[in-house]
């Protein structure tokens, strides 16, 4: 069972979204996805959410939520590990037969959560919370182990920074940050070594949508014309102890990856034109590039990424959306010529615990 994205639609790109609140930021941009896509919500069959209680700063965030994501009288289920995790939900349930058109929402509003002490609560109680251990000091010994396996020198980091945020400046979905200079790079503080405060991702609020069809669906719609075939994704989580192997072998990826590359019946990145990486930092993407074997043939990130924008949660579905206009030829000013297959990653949990791939191909379907 092939399963396509007929439509989907990003919140406008903003590190504080002072205009709208939550509710209304996922109805506007559920509603957005479903007029892209061209149908009525009353059309839907189900609903997929990818959202988390802690970022949203309710219990059973989805009881508010879900509503305005277009969860009417239709089923709904939620996964709370990432949004991408919620897109391969939502695979799976086409695929089950029983599902034949949903909607995958996710949001988050970082401006609104002390993102910190929600990461400081997700660490074991005797041991790692005691010690204070959040994302930005998982992320440094991510960096640590990054720098000392693969050779990557502070001024290598530098020059990545300035290249994300030259790749972002293009997106116009992104947050049009100017591109730093590599002085000021150097010159920003250290937040935890090696990380400097402009190796990191700025954090954003954002939502994203996709409305997703299965085979069927479209075999009796056949005025409906998808933007990409979802080929095949991928997921696996790795061990929680922060320990040598743990941060150095990226285990996690590199099963996910291949279980994405395995269902999409591809030998290796070398048949994907275009990777959107979820870098939380720039010591993550130089990571990604080596354990998935990223070459010259691949371009990482042409949106820039985390860099464009980076509403934590939902950072991951933000990619997949960047990918799938990439294959439909409607990424605009960052569009990559001649793109057929798009892949999208996404990271989750203390130093990329948890990863997910997803990879699109163009829309052609029997």
């Amino acid at each position: 069972m092939n399963c396509y994205v007929l439509g989907l639609a990003l919140y406008p790109a903003v590190q504080r979204a002072a205009g709208h609140r939550l509710e209304e930021m996922v109805y506007h941009t559920a509603h957005a996805a479903l007029d892209h896509a061209g149908i009525h919500r009353r059309e839907l069959d189900h609903v997929t959410l990818g959202a988390c209680d802690e970022l949203d700063g309710r219990s059973i965030s989805s009881m508010l939520l879900a509503m305005p994501a277009g969860a009417y009288l239709v089923d709904e289920i939620k996964v709370t590990d990432s949004a991408a995790s919620a897109l391969c939900l939502e695979v799976a349930r086409l695929k089950s037969e029983e599902f034949d058109i949903g909607l995958v929402a996710s949001w988050c509003k970082s401006s609104k959560t002390d993102v910190e002490s929600v990461m400081r609560l997700r660490g074991e109680p005797f041991y790692t919370r005691p010690l204070g251990m959040n994302m930005t000091m998982s992320d440094a010994m991510l960096a640590q182990a990054v720098a000392d396996q693969f050779g990557v020198s502070a001024a290598q980091a530098d020059e990545r920074v300035v290249k994300a945020y030259a790749r972002a400046s293009a997106n116009p979905r992104g947050l049009a940050q100017a591109v730093p200079t590599l002085a000021e790079v150097t010159a920003s503080p250290y937040e935890a070594t090696p990380l400097r405060a402009m190796h990191r991702a700025p954090l954003s609020d954002g939502a994203v949508c996709m409305v997703v069809a299965s085979q069927r669906w479209l075999d009796r719609h056949p005025q409906h014309r998808p933007l990409a075939r979802i080929a095949g994704v991928g997921w696996a989580a790795d061990s929680y102890r922060l320990d040598r192997s743990r941060l150095r072998d990226f285990n996690s990826a590199r099963k996910a990856w291949a279980q994405a590359l395995r269902m999409a019946d591809l030998p290796d990145a070398s048949s994907v034109d275009v990777m959107e990486l979820e870098t939380p930092t720039v010591y993550h993407e130089a990571a990604y590039e080596q354990v998935l074997g990223l070459g010259a043939s691949t371009q990482i990130s042409p949106s820039g990424g985390a860099f464009a924008q980076n509403p934590l949660f939902c950072t991951g579905l933000v990619g997949a959306a960047e990918a799938v206009l990439q294959v439909a030829g409607q990424a605009g000013a960052v569009q990559v010529p001649g793109v057929r297959r798009a892949a999208a990653h996404s990271c989750h949990g203390y130093a990329q615990q948890g990863n997910v791939f997803m990879i699109f191909e163009g829309a052609a379907h029997d």
